[in-house]
């Protein structure tokens, strides 16, 4: 079934400099790019999109580190795009991936983990929507 999933490459792959090798991965596992923008998200956009977490005590920590750079927000189109996505990133704890995953390769712990993704084609559709305009996505 053909979806399109929200991605966030997060501060560290910004910061470390590996977007590019991580959209690559995407490309070459037949995935197409539909939306992409580079974002600084403010304490209003972080609140509604982690509002699961927002009540906890790490969550300072969270807002902290995911506006201490812009981001990139992908929506990234393909087939079972959100569970391809998914195990191409590996488990959230980059420490407790699976070898090849991307978050194995360039994440380091639960939060430093190169990217956030949709869990599931109703999340996408409200998290693409919270992150894109209409006339930001492209069918080609």
């Amino acid at each position: 079934m053909l979806q399109t999933t929200l991605i966030l490459l997060k501060p560290d792959a910004v910061q470390e400099k590996f977007c590019g090798r991580v959209l690559t991965r995407f490309e070459n596992a037949g995935l197409r790019i539909r939306g992409c923008k580079m974002m600084r998200l403010s304490s209003d956009i972080l609140r509604e999109h982690y509002a699961h977490i927002a009540d906890k005590p790490f969550y300072p920590e969270v807002e902290a580190f995911m506006s201490s750079t812009p981001v990139i927000a992908l929506a990234i189109e393909g087939e079972d795009a959100v569970a391809v996505v998914r195990d191409m990133l590996g488990v959230t704890d980059s420490t407790k991936a699976a070898p090849g995953t991307i978050r194995a390769e360039y994440g380091k712990d639960m939060m430093i983990n190169v990217a956030h993704a949709s869990d599931s084609e109703e999340t996408a559709a409200k998290e693409i929507a919270r992150f894109f305009r209409k006339e930001e996505l492209f069918a080609y």
